[in-house]
């Protein structure tokens, strides 16, 4: 199995055929829809796409969703405390996971995460607080793990990516949903 990372992940709650017209090969794919009736048939609609685009897919929260679909590894997002994803590298699947502060980073690299997505990077409607850039890279530097930007990724703010220090990508949810593949700028 191919263990390098993508650059750029993009979350997905249902299937989009415009995230799939992009010719790179270097994105990531995290399927995160925990409540849909039809999830396992979004799946199998983004699994088919990944495939065939040669797309890393991640499946977030759930193992045996991940080994059903042949799935490149898991996300575990914050508010998942568990231990049961330190144990997955005899199943070769790469574990994703998500933080806030460097409690929740601990608590990921124990989780046993091979990178970490800090979020949110930039100011965002949903969130009180953001990290910013100082508080980014400050996080970014205590910890030896890779680490990618999330939250309040745009348009008008991707240039300012380029001041991260230690980061190897970021990951989006509107940014990538706006224009079409071929138009959105390059990290």
């Amino acid at each position: 199995m191919h263990k390098n990372l993508p650059n750029f992940f993009v979350f997905l709650d249902q299937y989009n055929n415009k995230i799939f017209q992009n010719n790179s090969t270097d994105i990531g794919i995290i399927y995160r829809n925990y409540n849909s009736s039809k999830r396992e048939i979004e799946l199998n609609k983004i699994a088919i796409a990944c495939k065939r685009k040669r797309y890393k897919l991640f499946i977030s929260n759930d193992m045996r969703l991940g080994i059903k679909f042949k799935a490149d590894g898991i996300y575990v997002p914050a508010f998942n405390k568990t231990k049961r994803f330190s144990n997955l590298e005899r199943k070769n699947l790469i574990v994703l996971g998500s933080a806030h502060n460097q409690r929740e980073i601990k608590e990921k690299i124990f989780q046993n995460c091979k990178a970490i997505f800090l979020s949110p990077a930039f100011n965002v409607k949903k969130a009180k607080k953001f990290l910013g850039i100082h508080k980014f890279n400050s996080l970014s530097c205590l910890n030896n793990i890779k680490i990618f930007a999330l939250g309040g990724i745009g348009q008008e703010n991707i240039k300012k990516l380029k001041l991260f220090n230690n980061i190897e990508g970021f990951g989006g949810i509107g940014i990538f949903k706006k224009k079409p593949a071929y138009k959105r700028p390059v990290f």
